[in-house]
């Protein structure tokens, strides 16, 4: 969702390839290796936390079956999740479920 990837591939280069396995995991129904729920985003939105010099973070949602939606990527610089970074992932989060009603709508 939005700049996701871009912000993936903004990734230092010791980290840009994990999001990728991390992910590919959890299309085949396995759990990321390291990963926290993220309930204050929303239900079934998780967090794979990738550990290198520095911090990064993959907020996704994989509970439909069309598809695993990478919400938000971000360098993490303090122990809390930034406010900003927590309602962009909602703001993402809230256009996917819009965008999935409207295509049921249709049908």
């Amino acid at each position: 969702m939005g700049s996701s990837v871009d912000d993936v591939r903004a990734f230092p280069k010791d980290a840009r390839q994990r999001p990728g396995y991390e992910l590919h995991q959890v299309q085949r129904g396995l759990e990321p290796s390291d990963w926290k729920a993220m309930a204050a985003i929303g239900t079934g939105v998780r967090e794979i936390r990738i550990h290198t010099k520095a911090e990064h973070r993959v907020i996704y949602i994989a509970k439909f079956a069309e598809a695993v939606y990478v919400l938000h990527a971000f360098d993490k610089r303090t122990r809390r999740t930034r406010a900003a970074d927590v309602e962009l992932a909602r703001r993402r989060l809230a256009a996917v479920l819009a965008a999935r009603r409207a295509r049921q709508n249709q049908e």
